[in-house]
């Protein structure tokens, strides 16, 4: 498996709310992961930085042999705790009233694939050389093309298409949404909606299945972001399991 992540402030922002990261533990699963920071004073910037923070950390001591259902509950614990982490700096430091963060992480072992998702920033999956997107936004765009009340179309351009329904530092309760996904991919690809923003699925899966490095990719992905306007922060965390063509 080859692996690379890549965060960018973008061409607008003066700085960067996104933290990423991806880890391997001694067993050889993977934790990839991406959370897009919102509050002033660069509270968002702290509040990403506490989410990934706590994830890696509690990944690589806590996770190990564990079962698919285990790893569920360990998702929902991990981001209920997270939630409460930053609820906690929040309460101790007054200038960050407000701050919170999405949240997307992708667990990969030899026996099941997991993602969990609060906001919007998403996961996706390359199978056959075609892209498909896993998590669902916790937007409010898409809880009315939900509802029949918006289209896609409509939705793209809404002037509030950015407003959260979910993000971990708004609600003392967290509700994640957990995606289990089928192993037979050759890709993942997470990331903010820095990207997705500029960059429709079909823009994205041009890059992934071009020839060329996962840094290669990664980079001509945020530089492609950048080059359509950069109008925000740009994270991606991308894991290539095997070439399409050789097996697994």
């Amino acid at each position: 498996m080859k692996s690379f992540y890549l965060t960018d402030a973008g061409k607008v922002r003066d700085h960067n709310e996104d933290s990423v990261v991806i880890v391997k533990n001694e067993e050889g699963s993977y934790l990839l992961a991406i959370a897009d920071g919102m509050g002033g004073h660069s509270a968002g910037e702290v509040a990403s930085s506490i989410a990934i923070g706590y994830v890696s950390r509690h990944f690589k001591e806590t996770f190990a042999s564990m079962s698919k259902v285990d790893a569920v509950n360990w998702i929902r614990d991990t981001v209920d705790e997270t939630n409460k982490l930053i609820f906690q700096h929040e309460k101790s430091h007054p200038e960050s009233k407000g701050m919170g963060t999405t949240l997307v992480m992708a667990i990969l072992t030899s026996d099941y694939l997991l993602f969990g998702n609060v906001g919007d920033s998403s996961g996706f999956v390359l199978k056959d050389n075609i892209l498909h997107k896993v998590t669902y936004d916790h937007t409010l765009v898409n809880l009315l093309v939900s509802a029949g009340e918006l289209t896609k179309e409509e939705a793209s351009v809404h002037p509030k298409k950015n407003v959260l329904m979910k993000a971990l530092g708004a609600s003392l309760e967290i509700d994640v949404d957990i995606f289990d996904c089928d192993m037979d991919i050759s890709q993942i690809l997470l990331c903010s909606d820095g990207l997705s923003n500029m960059l429709d699925k079909d823009q994205i899966e041009k890059v992934l299945i071009s020839d060329g490095t996962p840094e290669d990719k990664v980079v001509k992905l945020v530089q492609k972001a950048n080059n359509r306007g950069g109008t925000d922060n740009i994270s991606v965390a991308y894991l290539v399991r095997f070439e399409e063509g050789e097996g697994k």
